[in-house]
């Protein structure tokens, strides 16, 4: 079974770590991207805050089979 991962602003996600969730803290695009491209092999789910998907751009939620899936929390 996969992991599920969750990147973006320490006041977003923090919170998902009480639900076992990987929280990856990232408070700018580079840290986004930086902590996409660190994610482990296990992320089967990765919840992203809107301006984490910004960072990452429209074609990391395009589906693919080395890709997690990939959610977008509303602002």
């Amino acid at each position: 079974m996969g992991t599920v991962a969750a990147i973006g602003t320490r006041t977003s996600v923090c919170g998902l770590a009480l639900a076992g969730v990987e929280v990856r803290v990232a408070e700018d695009p580079e840290a986004v991207r930086r902590a996409w491209h660190e994610l482990p092999g296990t992320a089967a789910l990765v919840i992203l805050t809107a301006e984490a998907a910004e960072a990452l751009g429209a074609e990391i939620m395009m589906p693919a089979p080395s890709r997690p899936l990939t959610v977008v929390m509303p602002r």
